[in-house]
Formats: structure tokens, sequence, C-alpha cells
């Protein structure tokens, strides 16, 4: 492999290594914990939109996140009309830790890293297709000054 090559790994493995920190921060958790959590709520929000707004969101994951995105995804499966409370239960279920998880503060973190990482169109676009009651867990983006 080229060193060029080389250096995208490097380049996203840097990259994720920033959101799960992130998420650790925002969520208050242990970066093992923050990595089941970013992986929890990508999947359950990838899961429940419709295929070409997931297929759209992924372009702006890291590349190794994108590839966590996609693992495990059945496109002719989707969306997967979830409540709140099954939204939740989802992200319960797949982020076992040692620590006691709160799924809603789960979600609004990798939300807010979202937020932080996305232009603030894609994060409407994809809020928009949501339910409100899980529209309300995704803070909404700040404005970008020009």
């Amino acid at each position: 492999m080229s060193h060029e090559g080389l250096e995208v790994l490097d380049s996203t493995l840097q990259k994720t290594h920033e959101w799960i920190n992130a998420t650790a921060e925002a969520a208050h958790v242990d970066s093992n914990t923050a990595f089941k959590a970013l992986r929890a709520v990508l999947h359950t929000l990838r899961d429940r939109l419709p295929v070409d707004v997931a297929a759209h969101f992924s372009a702006q994951l890291p590349m190794l996140l994108r590839g966590l995105y996609f693992d495990g995804w059945r496109p002719s499966e989707v969306p997967v009309k979830l409540t709140q409370s099954e939204f939740l239960h989802a992200i319960s279920r797949a982020v076992v830790s040692s620590e006691s998880v709160d799924p809603v503060r789960l979600a609004r973190a990798v939300f807010s890293v979202v937020n932080h990482h996305f232009s603030s169109g894609e994060v409407e676009k994809v809020r928009a297709v949501l339910p409100r009651e899980i529209q309300l867990l995704w803070p909404e983006p700040l404005a970008v000054l020009v």
C-alpha cells in the first residue's frame, strides 16, 4: 500500500477517535461505552431512515464510522417505524456496559457530535424525516455564522 493510502487510514482512525472522545465527554461515559453508544445510535438512526436519506447521511461520516454505520444494514427492511420509546429501547439493548447508561443521554450526546461535524443543512434533512418525538431527542444544530 502506498504511503498516501496509509495516511487516509491514519486520518479516519484519528477522526473516529475524535468522535468517540466527543461522545464520551458529552455523555459522561468512558470511551468503550461511548463507542458502543455511537454504534447503537447510528445503527438505530440508520434503520429508522429511508434508504436515500441514510445513504446521504453516511457520506459525511469518517470512513471508518461509515463502515461501522453500514455494518449489518438491510436496506430492503427499512425504514423501521419506531416510537421514541422503541428507539431508546433499541439503543439500550445495543449498549452493554458495566456503567449505568441512560439512552436519552447517549442519543443526545451522539446527535450533538453529529451536529458538530455535519452541516446544519444535512442535519435538518435527516431530522425532518423523523417523527417529532424522535426529533426532540436531537438538539437543533447551531446556525453557522458567515
